[in-house]
């Protein structure tokens, strides 16, 4: 018997039993945990309290409620779709984005005004609340059905002077040519982190419960490692991982210093 200690909340100590069961590989993955009653039995608590732990690990997305058959471990899923990241430059001056073998549009781009916030700003060498074109996008992969949200953010100054100030809807790889030809000595730097979706990301991207996304920000920087535009990729981290090739940066030169 592994009676629980009453002080603190009940269910979340019996979360805390339950996962650590699973944790040691007493419950593996894919099999059926004990019934109520059984866990009731085992932790000498009401079904209430039984409950309410395993909607908190269902909520953790470490277990699986089917329907007339009981609660099941899930386990760690494998990605299923790799997302290539990387930017490679031509000989004629385009660029090719990498990407999924086979994105489809299920609808028309957005484009809208905005401004940068307390997150972007920075990112784009701005002050907040600095005027922007914004651009979503939503792409599915043909083969597994992975959503992505795509949003590009290009500041007034980077679209001044350019098609961009009419037409901010060009594909990422095209402005990265735009740029080019204005001038700019392009580099790119990328952050990549997870959270959990807002309820308006998990309904587009159609994501199970406890899912996280995953979020790399891109920022396209041009002369004086000037911040041009900021890219934003939202899609399932169960679903998805993302690669990218490493090369090599040519080291600096030396100044000399006369003493």
């Amino acid at each position: 018997m592994s009676e629980i200690q009453r002080p603190g909340a009940l269910y979340r100590q019996v979360t805390a039993a339950i996962r650590d069961a699973i944790a040691t590989g007493e419950y593996p993955p894919g099999t059926l945990l004990p019934s109520e009653t059984q866990l009731i039995e085992r932790y000498q608590v009401s079904r209430p309290t039984v409950r309410n732990a395993v909607a908190a690990l269902r909520a953790e997305g470490i277990i699986e409620v089917v329907h007339d058959k009981g609660s099941f471990v899930r386990g760690t899923p494998t990605p299923v779709l790799t997302i290539d990241r990387t930017v490679a430059p031509s000989s004629h001056g385009t660029f090719t984005a990498g990407g999924a073998s086979d994105w489809q549009a299920p609808e028309a781009p957005s484009v809208y005004r905005t401004k940068t916030t307390a997150a972007t700003g920075p990112l784009l060498g701005l002050r907040e609340g600095e005027a922007l074109f914004g651009v979503d996008r939503l792409f599915a992969d043909a083969t597994t059905g992975t959503r992505l949200l795509h949003q590009t953010l290009i500041p007034f100054a980077t679209a001044d002077g350019t098609s961009l100030a009419n037409h901010p809807d060009i594909e990422p790889a095209a402005i990265y040519a735009l740029l080019a030809e204005n001038g700019h000595s392009l580099w790119w730097s990328e952050t990549v982190g997870a959270r959990m979706p807002l309820p308006d990301e998990r309904t587009t991207l159609q994501l199970q419960d406890a899912t996280p996304v995953l979020e790399p920000l891109r920022v396209t920087h041009g002369t004086n490692d000037q911040p041009l535009i900021l890219e934003t990729l939202r899609t399932s981290a169960d679903a998805a991982q993302l690669t990218y090739r490493i090369t090599p940066e040519q080291p600096r030169k030396l100044r000399a210093v006369r003493s």
